[in-house]
């Protein structure tokens, strides 16, 4: 059995994703007031993963969204530029700036309490598929 052959039985089958600024292809997201850019990843990787770029030139987030949880394995943001201030079900209210990451696994509570007007993440789910459910606040949370 040669090399190439061995190491197409190991690796699941994941094809190249690029993403070029050029060719930007946005979707659809969860908030009407962010704009979501695909890179690629979701169809690169037959759905195991999802890759964008969340991103507001104006406005942003002015209201809590809602206590909420994912149903995925985990959502990573890293943020680009601006901010995104959240809050956790263990109480801990956070404000995630550029250079900052948070990796929130599937399931747990939370809401997003406000953003800077101006913002640029970087969202990877696994799997791609992430939905999301609202639910009543957790316990001893204000809102």
């Amino acid at each position: 059995m040669s090399s190439n052959q061995m190491t197409a039985e190991r690796v699941p089958a994941i094809k190249l994703a690029i993403s070029t600024a050029a060719d930007a292809k946005y979707v659809d997201g969860r908030r009407s007031f962010f704009k979501y850019r695909d890179l690629g990843v979701t169809d690169a990787t037959g759905g195991r993963m999802r890759a964008q770029v969340t991103s507001a030139d104006s406005g942003g987030l002015t209201e809590p969204t809602g206590w909420h949880y994912h149903t995925c394995e985990m959502q990573l943001v890293y943020m680009l530029e601006g901010w995104v201030e959240l809050e956790f079900e263990d109480g801990r209210l956070m404000k995630f700036e550029a250079g900052d990451s948070v990796m929130i696994p599937g399931g747990a509570i939370h809401q997003e309490t406000r953003t800077s007007e101006k913002l640029r993440l970087l969202e990877v789910s696994l799997p791609a598929e992430m939905g999301t459910v609202p639910c009543d606040p957790p316990g001893g949370a204000a809102n």
